[in-house]
């Protein structure tokens, strides 16, 4: 059966511009549309969820999803709201990205059942490598005016007196490759949607525009807004780097508290983009938070939705104890459960001082403190901080005389030590 595409998209606040015709084209019957992603990574970022939601909800609401991987783009460089170019690939990186890349999407769209609408993966390399540039430019290149590429933004804002750099001839010709992209899917896999961020409009009509002159047939343009943070920083990025997809490069752990931590105004919308719960959900959490913001039932339903989407719902609760780990009540038994990487997310940045075995046996409290560490800028600050009964040993508080052991050791390698609540240490031992 097939659902309202467009509809279900603007409640959500994910349409930016649709070429006319195109919500009654995608309700007569079932139809397929392609989103590209560059493979210059062997992992997507959340720059690529919005995307990726909609292929997924394309999919969805009955249609066939197409991910086409740009290893030709991608070896050119798409000049839409850069500055320069980028760096080129060779074949054997692109491919193993490509396989990464499909692992990742598989976590939203179905490749496997055999249905109609099953999602495909498709590497413009592949219908590129052969075609020789007397071809290209005799097949393709005559049935666009350089005028009509002149006049796209991505073009003009290159070539304009504020861009010292120029741009290259390869860049120039970049939206020819990517219109031809539609055009050869249009044949040969009966595709006659582009969808993209709102930076793509440009070079999606060059592939409508192919397929009006080349094929005598009709494409149509989908795009979504390009994603924005309320405060004006980037969205995307955690402390000026990528926040990805793959564990390795972003933790379960940091990917949770990047969606935890998202500003009122941004989880609202969040939500509705990057998770599939329907709008009366999306209504009913919405005001429960409100009623009660304090709780953050809105930030923490996102990042719970996102994250075992992304990842497992067993990578979410993790993250999510190991959020809540610094209050537990249970503290010394909780901390004990974190792997090695999610304690050391958890306690990023917090100063570490490198001991022995030898040398624990025989560390007493003011060398913790002080001698061994340099935690306390003297033994007499350390016996001070201990008279108080401000110190503790993973979050239990000890007194001068307590004698530090393998016992206390997290991850057998590690000790947390507070004075008072906002100073925290790690003992490493090695």
């Amino acid at each position: 059966m097939i659902k309202n595409f467009v509809e279900e998209l603007q409640w959500r606040g994910m349409i930016h511009q649709t070429m006319p015709g195109a919500e009654e084209h995608l309700m007569e019957a079932m139809r397929s549309a392609y989103v590209g992603f560059d493979p210059t990574a062997d992992s997507l970022h959340i720059g690529n969820l919005v995307p990726i939601m909609l292929l997924a909800h394309f999919q969805r609401c009955g249609h066939k999803p197409v991910a086409l991987v740009g290893g030709a783009t991608g070896m050119i460089g798409d000049p839409s709201g850069k500055s320069s170019e980028r760096n080129l690939l060779d074949e054997k990186t692109l491919r193993h990205n490509q396989d990464a890349i499909k692992k990742q999407l598989s976590h939203f769209l179905d490749f496997e059942n055999d249905v109609q609408n099953a999602a495909e993966l498709v590497n413009n390399y592949d219908w590129m490598k052969d075609f020789s540039f007397l071809e290209f430019i005799r097949d393709v290149g005559k049935h666009i005016t350089v005028n009509y590429m002149m006049a796209k933004d991505s073009v003009k804002n290159r070539i304009s007196s504020e861009s010292s750099d120029g741009m290259s001839f390869t860049e120039f010709t970049y939206q020819l490759v990517q219109g031809y992209d539609f055009l050869h899917l249009y044949n040969a896999k009966d595709c006659s949607i582009q969808m993209g961020g709102s930076d793509q409009w440009g070079n999606i009509t060059t592939g409508t525009e192919l397929i009006r002159r080349v094929a005598q047939g009709k494409g149509f343009a989908i795009t979504c807004p390009l994603i924005t943070k309320s405060d004006g920083s980037k969205f995307g990025k955690s402390e000026g780097s990528n926040v990805w997809l793959d564990a390795n490069r972003t933790s379960p752990y940091k990917f949770y508290q990047y969606w935890l931590n998202s500003s009122d105004d941004d989880a609202e919308k969040y939500i509705k983009i990057f998770t599939f719960l329907t709008e009366e959900e999306i209504k009913t959490i919405i005001k429960e938070h409100q009623d009660s913001p304090h709780l953050r039932s809105l930030q923490k339903r996102l990042a719970q939705e996102i994250t075992t989407m992304v990842h497992s719902e067993s990578d979410f609760k993790n993250a999510e104890r190991a959020s809540n780990i610094l209050f537990s009540k249970s503290f010394k038994v909780d901390i004990r459960t974190l792997d090695e990487k999610t304690f050391l997310d958890v306690f990023e940045g917090v100063p570490q001082a490198e001991i022995s075995r030898e040398e624990l046996s025989q560390l007493d409290m003011i060398g913790a403190l002080s001698a061994q560490t340099n935690f306390l800028a003297s033994n007499s600050d350390a016996r001070r901080a201990l008279k108080e009964n401000a110190v503790s040993v993973n979050k239990e508080k000890v007194t001068e005389d307590y004698q530090l052991s393998a016992e206390d050791l997290i991850n057998d390698i590690y000790i947390i030590l507070n004075k008072g609540k906002k100073n925290t240490y790690i003992i490493k031992v090695l």
